[in-house]
């Protein structure tokens, strides 16, 4: 009887080695998988030195393959602890493992061999859903190897050959007895789906990114540590009690027509941290003007990113919609969009350094939200913003806009495509201290005619329909004064024949009603302007449409409550006299009254001596984009 019972125990430890391998060599890597050592320790994580996992046994020399699926296993090996006869608790783990598969443990995984860890048990999840902890068996742990992952968790997933996917859980539930996760990956895998499994659509994406995997594979995405959570702010709960509150505001809100009751402390976009670029953009595009709304309504597309819907919820229902009802967002809500973007665009230092708007435009306009440019020059490039380049002119002191943006164009012998909704202007300054010139007028109103391929030109000398072209006419002055028709191009370059003229393009249907009524013009309207001085940016922003629309200056820092563990009040302050400012006329008694920046009011100062960039929008474009 005594030979029987052992040689039954042999054949059954040979059935579990057998079993063992096959399921080893069936998810290609050990299993449980072992977590990797955290390069940097999770916020509000112990790190630990010990800890020993399970790994393959040395004499399988695993072969690599092209297939994704075939290489899903940590990437790093631990070394697997020898099974003694003195450990029947080990043994009885590793049986339990091997011989209920219906009993799959998908929670945190925890060193098996170790006493000193103490287990931890997850129920096993409902389809779809996230998973639910269960209290402890034992004490509770203050050691978490591996974070609780649910649909919607931002997760990686490492394979043998050092190469790591990311993505977005969507889809949670048991196949094959196996606890198992769908992940929409980042970027597109020769070989995988859509979303469907077995003939049954568990989620949507693009082909090529859906990615079925056991649940224990996919850790938290480790580029998502070296940030704390969005909501931990340096506010603390008793100094947020002053503050207002910034609810959640779903659906459509349409931006503001009028100052109203907005100006006064405590209003506008809360600043923190370094935040003062992002503040005054945010501000400049979304309170007044709906002439970017499209970044927050428009559909996703299969291109996109699989965060790319999280990061316009928050766009839209925790900063445009609260500043639009309540005229008020809290530098946390702020925080999470600098997360988002801290780590799914390709600029660094979003959440915490010093950074200038032009670079968080191409991190949440081009990079995430994926927007049409808002520029397309005749030479094919396309662009969000345009940066001036000209030479500097001994001879003009107050430049304006126009002036620049004209000689911009005329030396780089470019023109736009088309007329766009938006037109942002960097102005002609380099760095935070460089200026090419000491002041610049913003033009209220930009004269774009002559910045347009194909848009019927007027003569400069009789007013008729332009035919002709001369860039050496046009030097040293406007773009208007290039264009000419038929007859004065005869009498101009009678003496000038050295200069080279080109055809421009008229289309032949409006050619006879243009040559007998004027030809119209093309303008754009200032509606912001932002401005730095000593790496601080506020913004000027027009409170409404058309010339009589009083303007407002924000400063997303412009008083502090407490020291260390305070927080910065932003301030909205009407300005009417600004208006007058503006025009040329005003601008240059401004500038004959206190030739220097010091001698000039404080408003005046930052608008005139210190704007960076120029905020233009064409509303009847606007409308049919």
């Amino acid at each position: 009887m005594n030979n029987e019972s052992q040689q039954e125990n042999e054949n059954l430890g040979s059935s579990r080695e057998t079993q063992q391998l096959d399921l080893y060599n069936l998810i290609g890597g050990s299993w449980p998988p072992a977590p990797r050592d955290l390069e940097c320790p999770e916020y509000g994580s112990v790190s630990t030195t010990r800890r020993r996992t399970m790994q393959r046994p040395s004499n399988n020399e695993r072969i690599k393959s092209l297939n994704l699926i075939n290489h899903l296993a940590p990437d790093r090996r631990r070394n697997r602890p020898s099974t003694s006869s003195n450990s029947p608790n080990r043994e009885v783990r590793r049986s339990k493992m091997v011989h209920e598969p219906k009993k799959v443990e998908t929670g945190i995984l925890i060193d098996v061999c170790s006493p000193e860890v103490p287990e931890e048990l997850y129920d096993t999840p409902v389809l779809g859903s996230p998973r639910v902890a269960v209290p402890p068996i034992t004490r509770s742990s203050p050691l978490h190897l591996q974070e609780d992952i649910g649909v919607g968790s931002l997760v990686e997933v490492a394979t043998d050959v050092d190469q790591h996917y990311y993505g977005v859980v969507r889809w949670i539930g048991i196949i094959d007895d196996t606890a198992t996760a769908g992940v929409e990956l980042e970027q597109n895998v020769c070989g995988l789906g859509d979303g469907t499994r077995g003939g049954c659509r568990l989620f949507s994406c693009a082909p090529g990114r859906a990615l079925f995997v056991p649940l224990p594979l996919c850790r938290r995405d480790a580029r998502f540590r070296d940030t704390p959570p969005p909501d931990r702010v340096d506010l603390h709960d008793s100094d947020r009690s002053d503050q207002p509150d910034c609810p959640v505001v779903p659906g459509v809100v349409p931006p503001l027509s009028s100052l109203g009751e907005l100006a006064g402390k405590s209003r506008g976009i809360q600043g923190h941290h370094n935040s003062c670029y992002l503040d005054a953009t945010l501000f400049s595009m979304f309170t007044f003007t709906s002439v970017f709304d499209a970044l927050l309504y428009r559909p996703p597309e299969p291109e996109d990113s699989p965060h790319y819907s999280e990061v316009q919820r928050v766009l839209r229902e925790e900063i445009v919609n609260p500043l639009r009802k309540h005229g008020y967002v809290r530098a946390d809500r702020v925080m999470k969009l600098r997360t988002l973007l801290e780590r799914l665009s390709d600029v660094p230092g979003l959440t915490s350094e010093e950074k200038d708007p032009e670079e968080f435009l191409n991190g949440l306009v081009a990079q995430l939200l994926r927007a049409e440019p808002f520029l397309k020059l005749s030479s094919g490039q396309e662009s969000y913003c345009y940066q001036l380049f000209v030479e500097k002119d001994e001879a003009v002191t107050l430049p304006t806009v126009q002036q620049l943006l004209e000689q911009s164009f005329t030396t780089s012998g470019v023109k736009l495509s088309e007329v766009p909704a938006a037109f942002i202007i960097q102005m002609p300054r380099f760095g935070k201290q460089y200026k090419l010139y000491q002041q610049v007028l913003p033009s209220p109103l930009l004269d774009v005619t002559d910045l347009i391929e194909g848009l019927p030109r007027q003569c400069t000398v009789c007013g008729t329909l332009a035919r002709w072209e001369c860039t050496e006419c046009a030097a040293g002055g406007s773009l208007e004064a290039g264009a000419l028709c038929s007859g004065c191009l005869r009498l101009a370059h009678a003496s000038r024949p050295h200069h080279k003229p080109t055809p421009l393009t008229v289309c032949e249907e409006f050619a006879n009603i243009l040559e007998s009524c004027p030809v119209p013009r093309v303008f754009m309207e200032l509606f912001a302007v932002l401005c730095i001085e000593t790496s601080h940016y506020v913004a000027f922003v027009k409170a409404g449409v058309g010339h009589e629309a009083p303007w407002c200056f924000f400063d997303s820092m412009a008083d502090r409550k407490g020291e260390r563990n305070g927080y910065n009040i932003p301030e909205i302050v009407s300005c009417e006299e600004l208006g007058s400012w503006l025009s040329e006329e005003g601008g240059r008694a401004f500038h004959a009254s206190a030739p220097t920046d010091k001698q000039l009011p404080t408003h005046a100062k930052r608008l005139l001596a210190d704007a960076y960039m120029c905020f233009y929008r064409s509303p009847d474009v606007a409308m049919y984009r």
